[in-house]
């Protein structure tokens, strides 16, 4: 693979994973100053009926990192995740969860987004902060399936 170039600098679009399409993901707005996503809390609940942390976490970090990738696409980079962390405010039992990613900080070498994790009622049930690396190397492709 060769490195990208600045005359790479189209936005890169977001692709579901295989984690991302078990959960329930669906991406409703992406920009490199944007990312908004939702997810159901059924199918993602721990053994005591609520939103499984794992899964805020999982989700959390799915969309911070989507919304650096689309900011160093346009610098003809890409980026990896090197630090995340969460706190749970409160609980959820049903209903949809919405995703929002928005820069803390946007550079060269490294990007910072809060990740906010709310409830129907636009409650806040969980935020993330999330540190991405910019690396000169292509965005991967995703392997082939089966």
């Amino acid at each position: 693979m060769t490195p990208a170039t600045s005359d790479d600098a189209t936005p890169w679009t977001i692709t579901l994973g295989e984690l991302d399409e078990k959960m329930g993901v669906r991406i409703l707005e992406q920009s490199a100053d944007r990312v908004v996503a939702t997810m159901p809390v059924e199918g993602n609940r721990q053994s005591f009926g609520l939103l499984h942390g794992g899964a805020s976490l999982a989700v959390g970090e799915a969309v911070g990192s989507w919304a650096a990738v689309i900011h160093a696409s346009t610098l003809g980079k890409t980026a990896v995740g090197v630090d995340v962390s969460a706190t749970h405010h409160k609980g959820a039992r049903e209903g949809l969860i919405t995703i929002t990613a928005t820069p803390l900080h946007l550079g060269r070498t490294v990007t910072t987004h809060e990740v906010l994790l709310s409830n129907e009622a636009g409650q806040r049930i969980c935020t993330l902060r999330i540190t991405n690396l910019l690396l000169d190397r292509p965005i991967p492709t995703a392997p082939p399936t089966a």
